[in-house]
């Protein structure tokens, strides 16, 4: 059964409106209003964004915004695929952010379709916590990246707000999931990762690793 939030994101209206008006605003709340979050999100667009001859892998991209600003710096042989499970996000991205360098699919991200090293970087933003069964996303990730390639992800953590009673409940209930401090980084552990770097901004957290190098 889908949760409301699942809907939601398949709700051709609401992909046209996610980018613009939806994601600042959400996005904010993660920080409680503050600025760390868009500062911190800044940074790190900047990297994913720089110039390079690189493979990546976009999950759960949505409109797209990541994926085409990903594309424009790359260079040679460059791309980077953005997978959605949304047809209407991916309709909206299609329209919105194409650019020579990027591609678009549907696909669910249990089960990613390339093989085992195939890029160098894959990032997951913003997304990990409306997925269902969300940890083996994880191990999706870490199969498809090279060995030694960088893992990116930014999701919600259990913060000021989302332990207070029946917060989490409610949160649920509504298809969002709310991860503990530890869980991410325990998985990405377990699977083996390297140089694992978690930044906690109060209700959310970004976590970075690299697959092992001789994987």
């Amino acid at each position: 059964m889908e949760s409301p939030a699942t809907r939601l994101m398949r709700n051709p209206v609401f992909s046209r409106i996610y980018q613009k008006a939806w994601r600042p605003i959400f996005t904010r709340g993660f920080s409680l209003g503050g600025h760390a979050t868009a500062d911190y999100d800044k940074a790190l667009r900047a990297y994913l964004c720089r110039p390079g001859e690189r493979m990546v892998l976009d999950i759960a991209c949505g409109p797209g915004n990541y994926t085409r600003h990903i594309a424009v710096g790359l260079t040679g042989d460059g791309q980077v695929v953005g997978v959605d499970y949304s047809a209407p996000m991916l309709a909206t991205a299609v329209a919105t952010n194409s650019a020579g360098r990027a591609s678009y699919l549907r696909v669910d991200a249990h089960a990613i379709p390339f093989s085992d090293n195939s890029f160098d970087e894959v990032i997951c933003l913003a997304a990990l916590y409306l997925i269902p069964d969300p940890l083996p996303v994880l191990d999706e990730m870490m199969r498809v990246a090279l060995p030694g390639g960088l893992l990116v992800v930014f999701t919600s953590v259990a913060g000021p707000i989302s332990t207070l009673p029946g917060v989490r409940t409610l949160a649920g209930i509504g298809g969002y999931r709310v991860f503990d401090r530890d869980e991410i980084t325990g998985r990405l552990r377990d699977l083996g990762a390297e140089h694992i770097e978690q930044t906690l901004i109060d209700e959310g957290q970004y976590v970075l690793c690299r697959k092992p190098s001789g994987a």
